[in-house]
């Protein structure tokens, strides 16, 4: 029998089972989502996360779609953002039923707004970080010039734009009521600013950044800017302040922050940072923390006196230091997350806020026109007429006119935030984005027109005093050239100057070649007396002078130009940025300790343009030798090895094959492509990369057991085969100057090339072999010409006699002289596998190679064709061969740019 209690809690658990039953009126929402016939793209203000990613996701992928187009235009992102936004807005989109109504309902556009406005406030932070106010200490007198008449004149003109705009158009829906004068100052500064991110990258893909006319532009850009967003704040603190005194206070507590920032938190902020390391050694995660936190009270406090929040963003990324790198390395933490996901978000807002629906009528377009020419004429004139004033000429004067009329993402900026102060109406706003994309647009090609590169070379000339202006190469007093060595004699003299591209998977193999160059009778080190010493030895010992010139070395690293803000920061303070790279300084200590003048610079530039980078660094310094080190993996990256097959890729993969071929048909100097195969020493590669392998397998990356042994033989045998062309004497008395070197020796070949005749007449007529008395004759008729084998004779007669034992001439009759060549090559090198690593020199010989092909085997399956373009035909039987040692390919100059085959038939 049941007790009153077991009848109780009976009672009790029917009544929650049946409430639990599905015809039950109250129940939880439903949290299976599409499982239990959810609709994601409905809008739930509990839950707007996922109409937020619908949203997002569409605007990104859509935006990048747009980009892809037009950056084969050379236009920057952002007008891609803007445009793939009116796309998506009611112009186009809007027009799909239900479009908007479902992807971009009303009641989902705060979150919206939220993610973007959050965007544009870090972002502002990174367009202070990318300002360097040094530009204007430095270049003071054209930037106040050029950025002073640059913003009078178009402010004068906006002013009377603005007069018709504001009695045309302010009964538009959606106004606020404010005085003609706030919508004058207003309109002034939309015609007035110049976008300064926008700007550095143009001018950076450009390759004007270091010109006259970049820097000015630079100089002006940054001044524009600062006092743009000033005039800006001023205008939306007289729209928000309910009156003039309320405005007056705005603006007087907005100049008090400012002094704050700068002469109080600016040296605490500065005192945290080195306390912390991080202006020598980057960022940690708590300064970033640290600094992102000041950037939100900063844009708070800004917000809430009456004057937008990015204003203050951008204050704290003005106080920022640039010493150290600081301001590029936290540029690098930000910017992906902001440049990719927030702002393309805050951009497609303005595309989703312009209506060109409402152009409706003959006025609007008539308003339209007037805007555009106002904003270009004003800017260009006033840049022009200024930039003329400072004595450049007038071609540079209008280049610096329309790069000062780019208006860009700061021009979208203030755009939006006219619009919701509500100064700008829906109509206003969409002629003013019209202009705003216009100018930017047509800024990067009327700058090509007005400024390309075969001017710029023509005016650098005509400014150093080597040309008039009809191009005629004056004289120097007595008659003589500027140019006074000729070609034929440098071509002639010793290698003296050097430049190479520096790569870090065979900088080392670079810099021993380098030094088996420089050879000094001084750099044998000196017997050091100490100081309180007397004697002849501490007298002389701070005396000692170099008894012959250096070796000059320019190394050139090459990085790519990437879409990140901090990679044209890079290139704004490309001169700091060389002094703290840390390749070009291990360079600079190895020059030290071996006599060596090295002359260090970073080239920051597309990777499509690293070719025309590289050549650009041999117009301007000249030098003997150009040394292009073959990539360790066959692409740009410097990395040397994958953990795959990555050694038989680097000839088989075309990018920089691409490369090398690019820069052989501009350089106008000899050119050397070196190809790494353990020159130096470093021919147990093949073993570290295998116990590299072996010990991440095992995750003992740190391992200290692995060493590389000292070398106890510093000798280098050179093979090279002389076949007779301009490749060749090149690559002769290249290899005769490393020779000169005690710890080198050489075996120099000299094959000619007869057509078959019978055995007897090849013995009598087989020229005499000097030095080596050996000699392999087949009978051949000569193909070269015969001042080749003259110079090879004469160098050869007139070998110093302190190089005869270390040096060996050879003569060879071939009919198959690669195959030949090859065999002798597997016999030279390789013999001693304890030495510093061997090397084959060969010459690129386009105009023998269908000659030097006779009798070849099947081309080399690791080598592809772009790789046989650039090295030549000998060298891929030399890789194909596998041969122990590093190969050094040379191609000789005829003076002219291009003036090299690229391309051969057999």
């Amino acid at each position: 029998m049941s007790t009153p209690t077991a009848r109780t809690v009976t009672q009790v658990v029917t009544k929650v089972i049946g409430s639990a039953t599905p015809s039950s009126t109250v129940r939880a929402a439903p949290q299976g989502g599409i499982l239990e016939g959810g609709n994601p793209s409905v809008y739930q203000m509990t839950n707007p996360i996922i109409v937020f990613i619908i949203q997002a996701g569409i605007i990104i992928i859509f935006c990048r779609l747009v980009h892809v187009v037009l950056g084969r235009f050379r236009q920057p992102r952002v007008i891609a953002e803007v445009i793939g936004g009116i796309l998506l807005g009611p112009s186009v989109c809007g027009h799909i039923p239900h479009f908007t109504t479902t992807i971009f309902p009303t009641a989902s556009m705060p979150t919206l707004n939220t993610a973007a406005n959050l965007g544009l406030i870090l972002f502002l932070f990174l367009v202070g970080l990318e300002v360097d106010l040094r530009f204007i200490k430095s270049n003071w007198r054209p930037a106040l010039s050029v950025g002073a008449l640059g913003m009078i004149l178009p402010f004068g003109l906006g002013f009377a734009v603005a007069y018709g705009l504001y009695h045309q158009f302010r009964t538009d829906s959606g106004l606020v009521p404010i005085q003609f004068g706030t919508y004058m100052l207003f309109i002034g500064v939309a015609m007035a600013i110049t976008a300064f991110p926008v700007l550095c990258r143009i001018l950076t893909e450009l390759k004007l950044l270091h010109t006259p006319v970049g820097i000015i532009v630079l100089s002006a850009g940054v001044g524009n800017d600062v006092i743009g967003w000033i005039l800006l704040a001023l205008c939306v603190a007289l729209v928000n302040a309910g009156s003039g005194l309320t405005a007056l206070w705005v603006l007087l507590t907005a100049v008090g922050y400012a002094l704050l920032l700068t002469f109080g938190i600016k040296p605490a902020f500065l005192w945290y940072l080195r306390r912390t390391g991080s202006i020598d050694n980057g960022p940690q995660q708590s300064v970033v923390a640290v600094t992102l936190l000041l950037v939100l009270a900063s844009a708070f406090f800004t917000g809430v006196i009456g004057i937008h929040p990015i204003f203050g963003a951008f204050m704290v990324g003005l106080i920022c230091p640039h010493e150290g790198g600081f301001a590029i390395k936290m540029t690098e933490k930000v910017e992906d997350v902001v440049t990719t996901i927030f702002l393309p978000l805050y951009f497609a807002l303005s595309g989703l806020s312009t209506n060109l629906g409402l152009l409706d009528d003959g006025i609007t377009w008539g308003y339209v026109f007037a805007v555009i020419f106002v904003a270009f004429f004003a800017k260009i004139t006033g840049g022009t007429l200024a930039a003329r004033f400072n004595g450049m000429v007038w071609r540079e004067s209008f280049t610096i006119g329309v790069l000062m009329s780019c208006k860009g993402l700061v021009e979208l900026i203030v755009l939006n935030i006219g619009l919701s102060a509500k100064i700008l109406s829906q109509r206003t706003f969409t002629i003013f984005v019209l202009m705003a994309l216009i100018t930017t647009f047509a800024t990067t090609p009327l700058t090509s027109l007005l400024y390309p590169r075969w001017y710029q070379i023509k005016i650098e000339a005509w400014k150093r005093g080597e040309i008039d202006w009809d191009d005629n190469r004056l004289e120097l007093e007595g008659g003589s050239p500027r140019d006074s060595v000729s070609f034929a004699k440098m071509q002639s003299s010793e290698i003296r100057r050097i430049l190479t591209y520096v790569r870090v998977d065979s900088m080392s193999a670079v810099l021993k070649l380098s030094s088996l160059l420089a050879l000094n009778p001084d750099s044998v080190p000196e017997v050091k007396v100490h100081p309180t010493k007397e004697g002849p030895l501490a007298q002389t010992a701070s005396t000692r002078t170099l008894s012959k010139m250096p070796l000059q070395l320019h190394a050139v690293r090459l990085m790519e130009l990437t879409d990140r803000e901090s990679s044209v920061m890079k290139v704004s303070e490309i001169d700091e940025y060389t002094t703290r790279d840390p390749i070009l300084n291990t360079v600079r200590t190895f020059g030290q300790l071996n006599q060596i003048a090295v002359a260090g610079a970073v080239v920051v530039t597309p990777e499509t343009s690293y070719a025309t980078s590289l050549t650009d660094k041999v117009s301007d310094i000249k030098p003997d030798l150009l040394v292009i080190p073959w990539s360790g993996s066959g692409t740009m990256s410097e990395n040397q090895y994958s953990l795959g097959d990555g050694s038989d890729q680097r000839f088989s993969n075309s990018t920089y094959s691409h490369f090398v071929a690019s820069a052989l048909q501009l350089a106008s100097s000899n050119v050397a492509i070196f190809v790494d195969r353990g020159f130096g020493g470093s021919n147990n590669n093949e073993e570290r990369v295998s116990a590299l392998r072996t010990h991440m397998n095992t995750l003992s990356l740190g391992d200290p057991s692995i060493f590389t042994a000292p070398l106890l033989d510093q000798g280098h045998h050179i093979f090279f085969p002389y076949y007779g062309s301009e490749d060749d004497k090149a690559a002769l008395r290249f290899v005769l100057q490393l020779a000169q070197n005690p710890t080198v020796t050489a075996t120099i070949v000299h094959y000619t090339m007869q057509e078959a005749r019978d055995s007897e007449s090849v013995h009598r007529g087989a020229p005499e072999v000097t030095l080596s008395e050996k000699t392999t004759s087949v009978a051949l008729t000569s193909r070269l010409p015969g001042n080749y084998a003259t110079f090879f004779s004469s160098i050869r007669d007139s070998l110093p006699s302190d190089l005869a034992s270390r040096v060996v001439f050879e003569t060879v009759v071939s009919t198959t002289p690669l195959r030949d060549t090859m065999e002798k090559a597997a016999h030279e090198v390789g013999r001693n596998p304890m030495n510093a690593g061997d090397l084959i020199v060969l010459g690129r010989n386009w105009d023998i190679s269908a000659a030097l092909a006779a009798g070849m085997n099947a081309p080399s399956p690791i080598v592809g064709s772009e790789a046989k373009r650039s090295l030549g035909i000998m060298a891929e039987g030399a890789i194909g061969r596998s041969l122990p040692a590093s190969l050094l390919v040379m191609a000789a100059s005829d003076g002219t740019n291009g003036g090299r085959t690229q391309s051969f038939s057999l």
